[in-house]
């Protein structure tokens, strides 16, 4: 690399390693509770409908709203 190549480069940002997409926790039980709240999967229907345009980030947040509903609803019986 030339020093004109890196005069270029040195400012630029490096580009994102490659992430495998973050899989939709639906089980195939949709059912949304009073709360909104799906019974299998317990994202809320509005996370349900966006799902397909988050950012891998947002849908690692949604996840773990989703355990922590799954906690308050009883429906796991284990936790970290």
């Amino acid at each position: 690399m030339t020093e004109s190549d890196w005069s270029r480069l040195k400012d630029k940002a490096p580009e994102p390693a490659f992430e495998f997409p973050v899989k939709s926790p639906c089980v195939s039980v949709c059912a949304l509770n009073r709360e909104d709240i799906c019974e299998g999967c317990f994202r809320s229907g509005n996370e349900i409908s966006q799902w397909g345009r988050m950012s891998n980030s947002e849908k690692k947040q949604v996840l773990g709203k989703c355990h922590e509903r799954a906690l308050q609803m009883k429906r796991v019986w284990w936790s970290d």
